[in-house]
Protein backbone atom coordinates (compact mmCIF):
# COMPACT_ATOMS: atom_id res chain seq x y z
CA UNK A 1 0.00 0.00 0.00
CA UNK A 2 1.18 3.54 -0.80
CA UNK A 3 -0.54 6.90 0.17
CA UNK A 4 -0.40 10.04 -2.41
CA UNK A 5 -1.20 13.46 -1.87
CA UNK A 6 -2.38 15.21 -4.82
CA UNK A 7 -2.50 18.70 -5.60
CA UNK A 8 -2.59 21.13 -8.33
CA UNK A 9 -2.34 25.08 -9.57
CA UNK A 10 -0.33 26.34 -7.06
CA UNK A 11 0.31 29.76 -9.68
CA UNK A 12 2.86 30.93 -7.74
CA UNK A 13 3.49 34.74 -8.31
CA UNK A 14 0.10 35.29 -9.09
CA UNK A 15 -1.10 38.99 -9.19
CA UNK A 16 -4.22 40.26 -8.00
CA UNK A 17 -4.82 43.33 -10.39
CA UNK A 18 -8.56 43.97 -8.98
CA UNK A 19 -7.70 44.41 -4.85
CA UNK A 20 -5.71 47.28 -3.51
CA UNK A 21 -2.01 47.06 -3.27
CA UNK A 22 -1.56 45.97 0.26
CA UNK A 23 -4.42 43.08 -0.19
CA UNK A 24 -3.18 42.09 -3.15
CA UNK A 25 0.32 41.36 -1.57
CA UNK A 26 -1.35 39.15 1.25
CA UNK A 27 -3.22 37.29 -1.33
CA UNK A 28 -0.27 36.36 -2.86
CA UNK A 29 1.88 35.93 0.41
CA UNK A 30 -0.44 33.20 0.71
CA UNK A 31 0.02 30.81 -2.12
CA UNK A 32 3.65 30.51 -0.46
CA UNK A 33 2.09 29.48 3.11
CA UNK A 34 -0.04 27.01 1.46
CA UNK A 35 2.59 25.28 -0.34
CA UNK A 36 4.23 24.95 3.48
CA UNK A 37 1.18 23.46 4.72
CA UNK A 38 0.77 20.96 2.36
CA UNK A 39 4.41 20.25 2.67
CA UNK A 40 3.44 19.82 7.00
CA UNK A 41 0.35 18.01 5.54
CA UNK A 42 2.16 15.37 3.42
CA UNK A 43 4.27 14.70 7.05
CA UNK A 44 1.10 14.51 9.17
CA UNK A 45 -0.51 12.12 6.91
CA UNK A 46 2.06 9.83 6.27
CA UNK A 47 2.41 10.27 2.64
CA UNK A 48 4.79 8.70 0.49
CA UNK A 49 5.04 11.24 -2.53
CA UNK A 50 3.28 14.19 -3.42
CA UNK A 51 1.64 14.41 -7.14
CA UNK A 52 2.00 18.43 -8.21
CA UNK A 53 -0.64 18.02 -11.83
CA UNK A 54 0.64 21.28 -13.18
CA UNK A 55 0.90 25.31 -13.33
CA UNK A 56 3.22 25.24 -10.07
CA UNK A 57 3.80 29.04 -11.17
CA UNK A 58 1.06 31.42 -12.64
CA UNK A 59 4.11 32.49 -15.43
CA UNK A 60 7.00 31.85 -17.25
CA UNK A 61 8.24 35.54 -15.67
CA UNK A 62 8.59 35.15 -12.21
CA UNK A 63 11.28 36.31 -10.66
CA UNK A 64 14.35 34.16 -9.31
CA UNK A 65 13.78 34.96 -5.67
CA UNK A 66 10.36 33.38 -6.23
CA UNK A 67 11.60 29.95 -7.81
CA UNK A 68 14.22 29.94 -4.75
CA UNK A 69 11.43 30.53 -2.54
CA UNK A 70 9.13 28.09 -3.73
CA UNK A 71 11.27 25.32 -3.60
CA UNK A 72 12.62 25.93 -0.15
CA UNK A 73 8.73 26.25 0.99
CA UNK A 74 9.07 22.06 0.05
CA UNK A 75 11.66 21.19 2.70
CA UNK A 76 9.53 19.92 5.38
CA UNK A 77 8.49 16.58 3.38
CA UNK A 78 11.46 14.82 2.60
CA UNK A 79 10.15 12.32 0.55
CA UNK A 80 9.24 12.37 -3.66
CA UNK A 81 7.81 15.60 -5.12
CA UNK A 82 6.60 14.58 -8.55
CA UNK A 83 6.13 18.00 -10.77
CA UNK A 84 4.74 18.99 -14.37
CA UNK A 85 4.22 22.15 -16.35
CA UNK A 86 1.09 23.34 -16.53
CA UNK A 87 -0.25 26.16 -19.47
CA UNK A 88 0.63 29.10 -17.15
CA UNK A 89 4.42 27.41 -17.07
CA UNK A 90 4.36 25.15 -19.98
CA UNK A 91 8.23 23.42 -20.68
CA UNK A 92 9.37 25.62 -23.21
CA UNK A 93 12.98 25.61 -25.08
CA UNK A 94 13.33 28.46 -22.10
CA UNK A 95 10.96 28.21 -18.96
CA UNK A 96 10.74 29.29 -15.48
CA UNK A 97 11.59 25.75 -14.96
CA UNK A 98 15.42 25.75 -17.19
CA UNK A 99 15.92 28.32 -15.15
CA UNK A 100 15.52 27.01 -11.81
CA UNK A 101 17.68 24.53 -13.12
CA UNK A 102 20.09 27.43 -13.77
CA UNK A 103 19.64 28.82 -10.05
CA UNK A 104 20.44 25.19 -8.69
CA UNK A 105 16.69 26.05 -6.98
CA UNK A 106 16.10 22.08 -6.78
CA UNK A 107 16.13 20.12 -4.40
CA UNK A 108 17.16 16.42 -4.70
CA UNK A 109 14.06 14.35 -3.85
CA UNK A 110 11.93 17.18 -6.79
CA UNK A 111 10.81 15.44 -9.87
CA UNK A 112 10.16 17.44 -12.51
CA UNK A 113 8.96 15.71 -15.80
CA UNK A 114 9.20 17.93 -18.36
CA UNK A 115 9.39 14.77 -21.16
CA UNK A 116 6.58 12.48 -21.37
CA UNK A 117 8.41 9.01 -20.34
CA UNK A 118 7.47 7.03 -16.95
CA UNK A 119 8.99 8.12 -13.92
CA UNK A 120 9.95 4.85 -11.81
CA UNK A 121 10.07 5.41 -7.75
CA UNK A 122 11.27 1.94 -7.27
CA UNK A 123 11.42 2.50 -3.47
CA UNK A 124 7.55 3.06 -3.38
CA UNK A 125 6.72 0.60 -5.83
CA UNK A 126 5.30 2.97 -8.19
CA UNK A 127 5.49 4.32 -11.58
CA UNK A 128 4.35 7.84 -12.72
CA UNK A 129 3.41 8.56 -16.21
CA UNK A 130 3.13 12.21 -16.95
CA UNK A 131 1.93 14.46 -20.15
CA UNK A 132 3.37 18.06 -19.43
CA UNK A 133 2.56 20.55 -21.00
CA UNK A 134 5.34 21.54 -23.63
CA UNK A 135 3.09 24.61 -24.74
CA UNK A 136 0.63 26.71 -23.41
CA UNK A 137 -2.21 25.07 -25.60
CA UNK A 138 -2.57 22.03 -27.16
CA UNK A 139 -5.62 19.99 -29.48
CA UNK A 140 -4.84 16.87 -29.15
CA UNK A 141 -5.17 14.41 -25.69
CA UNK A 142 -1.27 14.91 -23.87
CA UNK A 143 -2.31 11.30 -22.39
CA UNK A 144 -2.89 8.90 -25.41
CA UNK A 145 0.75 7.54 -24.39
CA UNK A 146 -0.35 6.19 -20.93
CA UNK A 147 -2.30 3.31 -22.97
CA UNK A 148 0.68 1.68 -24.34
CA UNK A 149 3.59 2.39 -21.83
CA UNK A 150 4.92 -0.43 -19.42
CA UNK A 151 6.12 -0.55 -16.23
CA UNK A 152 7.84 -2.97 -13.64
CA UNK A 153 5.49 -5.61 -12.64
CA UNK A 154 3.88 -5.27 -9.59
CA UNK A 155 4.04 -1.34 -10.00
CA UNK A 156 0.87 1.10 -8.93
CA UNK A 157 0.46 3.07 -12.08
CA UNK A 158 -0.39 6.62 -11.74
CA UNK A 159 -0.92 8.96 -14.25
CA UNK A 160 -0.70 12.80 -13.84
CA UNK A 161 -2.25 15.16 -16.21
CA UNK A 162 -2.89 18.88 -16.77
CA UNK A 163 -6.00 19.53 -19.10
CA UNK A 164 -9.62 19.45 -19.47
CA UNK A 165 -11.71 16.39 -19.28
CA UNK A 166 -13.68 16.21 -22.64
CA UNK A 167 -16.80 16.46 -22.09
CA UNK A 168 -17.30 17.02 -17.88
CA UNK A 169 -16.50 20.41 -17.45
CA UNK A 170 -18.38 23.31 -18.54
CA UNK A 171 -18.73 23.83 -22.30
CA UNK A 172 -16.18 26.03 -23.61
CA UNK A 173 -13.24 25.28 -20.91
CA UNK A 174 -12.43 21.76 -22.62
CA UNK A 175 -11.27 23.27 -26.50
CA UNK A 176 -7.37 23.03 -25.41
CA UNK A 177 -5.69 20.89 -23.66
CA UNK A 178 -8.31 18.12 -23.71
CA UNK A 179 -8.26 14.89 -22.02
CA UNK A 180 -10.00 11.65 -22.87
CA UNK A 181 -12.99 10.91 -19.99
CA UNK A 182 -12.16 7.52 -20.11
CA UNK A 183 -8.18 7.82 -19.78
CA UNK A 184 -8.10 5.82 -16.50
CA UNK A 185 -9.72 2.41 -17.73
CA UNK A 186 -8.59 2.76 -21.18
CA UNK A 187 -4.69 3.10 -19.94
CA UNK A 188 -5.32 0.40 -16.86
CA UNK A 189 -4.41 3.17 -14.16
CA UNK A 190 -4.91 2.63 -10.68
CA UNK A 191 -5.40 6.97 -10.36
CA UNK A 192 -5.51 9.70 -12.10
CA UNK A 193 -4.06 13.30 -11.07
CA UNK A 194 -5.68 16.26 -12.73
CA UNK A 195 -4.77 19.90 -12.58
CA UNK A 196 -6.05 22.67 -14.55
CA UNK A 197 -10.23 22.89 -12.65
CA UNK A 198 -9.06 24.85 -9.99
CA UNK A 199 -11.55 23.09 -7.99
CA UNK A 200 -11.95 19.97 -6.25
CA UNK A 201 -13.89 17.29 -8.58
CA UNK A 202 -14.09 13.79 -9.28
CA UNK A 203 -14.31 12.52 -12.85
CA UNK A 204 -14.75 9.19 -12.03
CA UNK A 205 -13.67 6.62 -9.46
CA UNK A 206 -9.87 6.66 -10.61
CA UNK A 207 -9.82 10.23 -11.60
CA UNK A 208 -9.93 13.75 -9.61
CA UNK A 209 -9.00 17.23 -9.87
CA UNK A 210 -7.47 18.19 -6.78
CA UNK A 211 -8.21 22.02 -7.75
CA UNK A 212 -6.07 24.86 -6.39
CA UNK A 213 -5.08 24.53 -2.23
CA UNK A 214 -5.29 28.03 -2.03
CA UNK A 215 -8.96 29.53 -3.45
CA UNK A 216 -7.98 32.55 -6.34
CA UNK A 217 -11.04 34.06 -7.23
CA UNK A 218 -14.89 33.99 -6.83
CA UNK A 219 -15.95 30.80 -7.94
CA UNK A 220 -17.85 28.30 -5.73
CA UNK A 221 -16.35 25.15 -6.81
CA UNK A 222 -14.90 23.82 -3.68
CA UNK A 223 -11.61 25.12 -4.35
CA UNK A 224 -8.72 25.01 -1.26
CA UNK A 225 -8.62 21.54 -0.78
CA UNK A 226 -5.46 18.70 -1.44
CA UNK A 227 -6.43 15.02 -1.96
CA UNK A 228 -4.91 12.29 0.00
CA UNK A 229 -4.90 8.93 -2.16
CA UNK A 230 -4.89 5.47 -0.50
CA UNK A 231 -3.56 2.80 -3.21
CA UNK A 232 -3.93 -0.26 -1.62
CA UNK A 233 -2.67 -2.83 -4.14
CA UNK A 234 -2.43 -2.81 -8.01
CA UNK A 235 -5.67 -2.63 -9.72
CA UNK A 236 -7.72 -1.66 -6.54
CA UNK A 237 -9.84 1.03 -6.21
CA UNK A 238 -8.42 3.83 -4.65
CA UNK A 239 -9.27 5.85 -1.55
CA UNK A 240 -9.09 9.92 -1.75
CA UNK A 241 -9.98 11.93 0.81
CA UNK A 242 -9.84 15.69 0.56
CA UNK A 243 -8.31 17.81 3.09
CA UNK A 244 -9.02 21.73 3.69
CA UNK A 245 -6.01 23.68 2.96
CA UNK A 246 -6.63 27.04 2.24
CA UNK A 247 -6.78 30.10 4.13
CA UNK A 248 -9.07 32.29 2.70
CA UNK A 249 -12.99 31.83 2.38
CA UNK A 250 -13.89 33.76 -1.34
CA UNK A 251 -17.34 35.02 -1.43
CA UNK A 252 -19.19 36.63 -4.45
CA UNK A 253 -22.63 38.43 -3.20
CA UNK A 254 -25.37 40.50 -4.60
CA UNK A 255 -27.77 42.59 -2.06
CA UNK A 256 -30.96 44.24 -3.45
CA UNK A 257 -31.80 46.73 -0.72
CA UNK A 258 -35.74 47.78 -1.04
CA UNK A 259 -36.85 47.98 2.74
CA UNK A 260 -35.05 49.24 5.96
CA UNK A 261 -34.84 45.46 7.07
CA UNK A 262 -32.93 44.58 3.48
CA UNK A 263 -30.33 47.29 4.93
CA UNK A 264 -29.69 45.66 8.47
CA UNK A 265 -29.44 42.63 7.59
CA UNK A 266 -26.50 43.52 5.07
CA UNK A 267 -25.28 45.33 7.85
CA UNK A 268 -24.82 42.31 10.06
CA UNK A 269 -23.49 40.43 7.21
CA UNK A 270 -20.15 43.36 7.20
CA UNK A 271 -20.10 43.04 10.82
CA UNK A 272 -19.44 39.24 10.66
CA UNK A 273 -16.43 39.32 7.92
CA UNK A 274 -12.84 38.44 9.44
CA UNK A 275 -9.64 38.40 8.05
CA UNK A 276 -10.20 34.86 6.77
CA UNK A 277 -12.93 36.78 3.97
CA UNK A 278 -12.40 37.84 0.83
CA UNK A 279 -16.20 39.54 -0.41
CA UNK A 280 -16.61 40.84 -3.92
CA UNK A 281 -20.56 42.58 -3.00
CA UNK A 282 -22.81 44.46 -4.98
CA UNK A 283 -25.62 46.62 -4.05
CA UNK A 284 -28.43 47.91 -5.84
CA UNK A 285 -32.16 48.78 -4.64
CA UNK A 286 -32.37 52.45 -3.37
CA UNK A 287 -31.48 54.07 -0.29
CA UNK A 288 -32.51 56.86 1.75
CA UNK A 289 -29.84 59.90 3.44
CA UNK A 290 -29.27 58.18 6.81
CA UNK A 291 -29.01 54.91 5.30
CA UNK A 292 -26.68 55.72 3.03
CA UNK A 293 -24.51 57.05 5.92
CA UNK A 294 -24.82 53.47 7.48
CA UNK A 295 -23.89 51.83 4.71
CA UNK A 296 -20.50 53.89 3.80
CA UNK A 297 -19.78 53.47 7.61
CA UNK A 298 -20.39 50.05 7.86
CA UNK A 299 -17.97 49.27 4.69
CA UNK A 300 -15.64 51.73 5.55
CA UNK A 301 -15.26 49.48 9.08
CA UNK A 302 -15.57 46.30 7.16
CA UNK A 303 -12.73 47.26 5.42
CA UNK A 304 -10.53 47.26 8.26
CA UNK A 305 -11.85 43.50 9.32
CA UNK A 306 -11.48 41.41 5.82
CA UNK A 307 -8.86 40.45 3.83
CA UNK A 308 -10.19 42.09 1.12
CA UNK A 309 -13.48 43.83 -0.12
CA UNK A 310 -14.56 44.73 -3.16
CA UNK A 311 -17.66 46.87 -3.29
CA UNK A 312 -19.76 47.78 -6.51
CA UNK A 313 -22.51 50.07 -5.93
CA UNK A 314 -23.62 51.35 -9.84
CA UNK A 315 -26.64 49.96 -9.62
CA UNK A 316 -27.52 51.18 -6.08
CA UNK A 317 -29.57 54.18 -6.25
CA UNK A 318 -29.30 56.68 -3.54
CA UNK A 319 -33.29 58.78 -3.00
CA UNK A 320 -32.89 60.96 -0.63
CA UNK A 321 -36.36 61.65 1.23
CA UNK A 322 -38.37 65.01 1.46
CA UNK A 323 -36.93 65.22 4.70
CA UNK A 324 -33.56 65.05 3.58
CA UNK A 325 -33.87 67.46 0.60
CA UNK A 326 -35.81 69.68 3.24
CA UNK A 327 -32.98 69.42 5.71
CA UNK A 328 -29.80 70.46 2.70
CA UNK A 329 -28.46 73.75 4.34
CA UNK A 330 -25.79 76.11 2.29
CA UNK A 331 -25.23 79.60 1.69
CA UNK A 332 -24.46 82.13 -0.71
CA UNK A 333 -24.84 80.22 -4.64
CA UNK A 334 -24.70 77.13 -3.61
CA UNK A 335 -27.52 77.46 -1.39
CA UNK A 336 -29.42 79.21 -4.51
CA UNK A 337 -28.72 76.64 -6.34
CA UNK A 338 -30.86 74.31 -4.10
CA UNK A 339 -33.71 76.34 -3.94
CA UNK A 340 -33.76 76.46 -7.78
CA UNK A 341 -33.35 72.77 -8.45
CA UNK A 342 -36.13 72.17 -5.53
CA UNK A 343 -38.67 74.61 -7.50
CA UNK A 344 -37.62 72.77 -10.91
CA UNK A 345 -38.38 69.15 -9.12
CA UNK A 346 -41.76 70.47 -7.66
CA UNK A 347 -43.03 72.88 -10.11
CA UNK A 348 -45.71 71.18 -12.04
CA UNK A 349 -45.15 73.30 -14.84
CA UNK A 350 -42.02 71.72 -16.07
CA UNK A 351 -41.55 69.31 -18.22
CA UNK A 352 -41.25 65.46 -16.65
CA UNK A 353 -37.86 65.47 -18.51
CA UNK A 354 -36.24 68.84 -16.20
CA UNK A 355 -38.01 67.70 -13.27
CA UNK A 356 -35.98 64.41 -12.82
CA UNK A 357 -33.08 65.87 -14.07
CA UNK A 358 -33.70 68.04 -10.42
CA UNK A 359 -34.10 65.62 -8.81
CA UNK A 360 -30.76 63.52 -10.16
CA UNK A 361 -28.94 66.88 -9.00
CA UNK A 362 -30.41 67.36 -5.81
CA UNK A 363 -29.73 63.64 -5.14
CA UNK A 364 -25.88 64.75 -6.10
CA UNK A 365 -25.42 67.63 -3.74
CA UNK A 366 -27.47 65.55 -0.67
CA UNK A 367 -24.71 63.19 -1.03
CA UNK A 368 -21.85 65.82 -1.38
CA UNK A 369 -23.17 67.54 1.30
CA UNK A 370 -23.30 64.80 3.59
CA UNK A 371 -19.94 63.20 2.60
CA UNK A 372 -18.66 67.16 3.86
CA UNK A 373 -20.79 67.23 7.22
CA UNK A 374 -19.33 63.59 7.96
CA UNK A 375 -15.85 64.58 7.19
CA UNK A 376 -15.70 67.24 8.69
CA UNK A 377 -16.81 66.06 12.00
CA UNK A 378 -14.45 63.07 11.86
CA UNK A 379 -12.05 65.87 11.25
CA UNK A 380 -13.10 68.05 14.70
Amino acid sequence: MIKLLHTADWQIGKQYGQFETDEAALLAEARFAVVERLAALAVSQGVDAVLVAGDVFDAQGVADKTIHRLFQGLAAFKGPWVLIPGNHDAALAESVWTRAARLNALPSNVHVCLRAEPLCLPELGLTVLPAPLTQRHTHHDLTEWFAAATVPPGHFRVGLAHGSVMGILAEGIDSSNPIAASRAEQAGLDYLALGDWHGCRQVDDRTWYSGTPETDRFRANASGHALIVSLSAPGALPGVTQQPTGQYRWHDEAVELQVPSDLDTLLQRLAALTAGDVLALTVSGRLDLPGRRRLLDAIGQARGRARALLVDQDALRFEPTAEDIGALQADGYLGEVIASLRRAQDDGAGTPESAELARDALTMLAGILDERRGSAKAAS
